[in-house]
């Protein structure tokens, strides 16, 4: 099942508002928390009581808190390996393992008496993985999750984040990445705020379309990793059908209410013989066969097209289209809307027999 998360880095001055974003994500479905020690300032006590609060909260929802390590965590505290019980305390259900920390010793956690959690970073680590693997790890205790970008041009190409995958993929493993909200003062744990996606393609993106992308990829998990994402944000990802490939357009013109039926409730489905040109949804030519559907917009087509076909076409009438190549309009097909930016790159998922929404 795909799920969805959040990230919050507490401090003195927004714990109010970590607690309201917690509350928010928890009622809207969010299953999975983020967060980071690494960056934290405040001494031990404060540390504690602040993340008791808020995974308390957390906890209530269900949502299982990760929290990123370093050694130099383990210095601050003056923690050990061995004895993960400040982490339970905390109220967290495992512990993200950052650089530094070697994989026989990362393989002796996944023992460990308080069954944390042990998650490493899979965009660069791989191999490091494989070594946990061969010392001997627990694996039911053992999940990947990839890395957050905070500066511009630093994240993953997809090429990269689908090699890492395949690897993760054949090992059983759990993908995660990485989102980005779009407000102006989201942050993660360090003050930038240029994003903290995990695809640098994804960095200046809508949240909903990231994670639209990230899910077509094969991710099983989206975590947002600024905050504090908008409400508008929160709830995108949160509607969204995670397991269909879905494509968000801009319309031409005010659409019939036959064509709004047939372009947004319609159950489409890529037709199996599937042309070069266009990705062809013909089943609504059955159920709108008697529709009125008058010609409207016949301009010729540009890929991103979406196109219903008017009474001009005959038996064919009623059907949607996909543009993938450009072609002639012979005034046949109403051009309803458009897949505008990078919405385009939803295209590329585009295969027979896949079924589609538009939204």
């Amino acid at each position: 099942m795909r799920t969805i998360g959040i990230s919050i880095y507490p401090n003195e001055n927004n714990m109010d508002k970590c607690i309201e974003y917690v509350e928010k994500a928890g009622k809207l479905g969010y299953s999975r928390i983020f967060s980071c020690l690494i960056s934290a300032s405040e001494d031990m006590n404060e540390v504690v009581s602040d993340f008791k609060k808020i995974l308390k909260v957390a906890n209530k929802y269900n949502m299982e808190s990760i929290i990123d390590v370093s050694p130099v965590v383990f210095q601050k505290y003056n923690l050990t390996y061995s004895d993960l019980s400040f982490f339970k305390e905390l109220g967290a259900q495992g512990i993200r393992l950052d650089d530094g920390i070697e994989s026989i010793d990362a393989a002796r956690m996944t023992y460990n008496k308080e069954h944390l959690k042990i998650e490493v970073n899979s965009s660069t680590m791989t191999k490091y993985i494989d070594d946990i693997i061969a010392y001997g790890a627990n694996t039911d205790y053992l999940v990947s999750c990839h890395n957050f970008y905070p500066q511009k041009y630093s994240g993953l190409s997809e090429k990269h984040f689908n090699n890492c995958n395949k690897i993760l993929k054949g090992m059983n493993l759990k993908i995660s990445a990485f989102v980005s909200s779009q407000e102006k003062d989201a942050v993660g744990p360090w003050p930038v705020s240029e994003g903290v996606c995990t695809l640098e393609d994804h960095r200046y993106l809508d949240i909903d379309l990231q994670a639209r992308h990230l899910f077509m990829l094969g991710a099983d998990e989206v975590i947002i990793g600024n905050a504090f994402a908008s409400d508008a944000e929160l709830k995108a990802i949160a509607d969204l059908e995670r397991g269909l490939l879905t494509f968000k357009i801009t319309e031409e013109y005010e659409l019939s209410n036959v064509e709004k039926e047939i372009v947004y409730e319609f159950a489409h489905f890529v037709r199996g013989d599937m042309s070069e040109y266009m990705a062809r949804s013909t089943f609504s030519r059955i159920t709108y066969k008697d529709a009125d559907i008058q010609p409207n917009n016949t301009h010729n087509l540009n890929v991103g097209d979406i196109v219903v076909l008017n009474n001009g076409y005959g038996r064919y009438k009623g059907e949607l289209h996909i543009v993938t190549k450009a072609m002639d309009n012979d005034g046949n097909k109403n051009v309803v809307g458009h897949l505008a930016g990078s919405e385009i790159k939803m295209l590329d998922f585009i295969v027979p027999w896949i079924p589609f929404k538009i939204i």
